[in-house]
């Protein structure tokens, strides 16, 4: 079932040709998928564990999608089956005056996980080819003139993409979710949090603004699967009318993509192996002592 939402790149995708929704047929199977959720929630915890053990490759995982789309809902049921020991989240908003004085990859860089462990991007280096590209932000920067002339978010494609190859050369896989969700299901969304006072500080003046954007910023997700898609940084289209599928759905990702690294844990060497017997010795020796005493 996850082959259908994954874009390596190999041929041009339309976000409309991918769905927001579920048919009848996903419906009828939900309690199945929930427990085959939960079911990979765990394999995600034992294959962490190993990747941790082995500190051999690193993960990336980035979260990209419109405002109520369940980025924040999908760290916390999904990505909550992992053990925080071994896994960062950062949250990249709008960069800050020290930001915008490096080059654009800068903030990125400097939350990449040590190999071993997990990184969760909510939002990412895609900011800058997403409301950078609608709104026109380069315009604003303080850059020489040579570097925004015509081309200049054909370039930060081409960068992302050397960037994602150059960690995969380094130890790490990247993958990308796009949570691919409906107009009127944003708006039903946004109308609950301005209703449920417990939801009031999810809303922000700007989400209806950017909404009234809602074309623009579908052509530039698209543009930018188009443009940066990989076999070993793929993106997946995640249809997020119904959380609990693209919860199964991520699930799945990340199982999927977990066993591709196939961490294993470290092998232990003969002599490590007899040390522990040697060490065995004396803790049963310390435990036999103590029941003497007693």
């Amino acid at each position: 079932m996850l082959n259908r939402y994954r874009v390596t790149g190999g041929a041009h995708i339309k976000l409309s040709d991918f769905p927001t929704g579920i048919d009848d047929k996903i419906k009828r199977m939900k309690d199945e998928l929930v427990t085959r959720t939960q079911e990979n929630l765990e394999k995600m915890e034992a294959l962490q564990e190993k990747l941790y053990a082995q500190g051999e490759e690193g993960l990336v995982i980035v979260l990209q999608a419109m405002d109520a789309a369940g980025k924040d809902s999908t760290v916390s049921h999904v990505m909550g089956g992992f053990n925080p020991q071994g896994v960062s989240v950062h949250s990249f908003k709008a960069p800050s005056v020290e930001e915008l004085a490096h080059d654009f990859l800068w903030r990125i860089a400097a939350q990449l996980p040590p190999r071993g462990q997990i990184a969760i991007f909510n939002r990412s280096h895609y900011e800058d080819v997403l409301v950078v590209k609608v709104h026109h932000l380069q315009a604003t920067y303080r850059m020489p003139k040579r570097c925004l002339t015509h081309g200049f978010i054909q370039r930060r494609y081409s960068h992302i993409r050397h960037f994602e190859d150059y960690l995969f050369d380094n130890g790490y896989r990247v993958i990308k979710l796009f949570l691919h969700m409906s107009n009127e299901t944003q708006r039903k969304r946004l109308l609950a949090r301005i209703d449920t006072p417990d939801k009031h500080w999810k809303y922000s003046s700007s989400d209806l603004p950017e909404r009234e954007l809602w074309g623009d910023y579908q052509q530039a997700y698209e543009d930018a699967i188009n443009h940066t898609a990989t076999e070993h940084s793929p993106w997946f289209v995640i249809p997020s009318d119904k959380k609990w599928f693209s919860r199964y759905l991520v699930s799945e990702a990340l199982v999927d993509t977990l066993l591709a690294m196939a961490p294993e844990y470290p092998e232990v060497t003969p002599q490590a192996l007899a040390k522990m017997d040697g060490d065995r010795e004396q803790l049963m020796s310390e435990a036999k002592a103590g029941e003497a005493k007693a």
